[in-house]
């Protein structure tokens, strides 16, 4: 679940969501803001991701937030500062 394996595709693993949804977060955001952005559909990409489902994109973010990689200040979710 957190990392690919024989039944679980890379595009679907949980560090590989959550590496998605730290490059959009590059300044504070709310949750549905990131939620957004990561469905917009990307016209370089030649090859169309599976779109991941909003629990899916939870678990990720509980993931992130586990790891310490971001923080929630005043309802916008941002990258934490070492």
């Amino acid at each position: 679940m957190i990392l690919p394996s024989k039944h679980l595709p890379q595009d679907r693993a949980l560090l590989t969501v959550g590496a998605q949804i730290l490059t959009l977060i590059t300044c504070p955001k709310t949750v549905s803001a990131i939620w957004e952005e990561l469905n917009i559909p990307d016209t370089d990409i030649t090859v169309i991701p599976r779109k991941i489902t909003y629990d899916w994109f939870l678990l990720a973010l509980d993931l992130l937030y586990t790891l310490g990689a971001i923080e929630l200040e005043n309802g916008l979710m941002a990258r934490r500062s070492a």
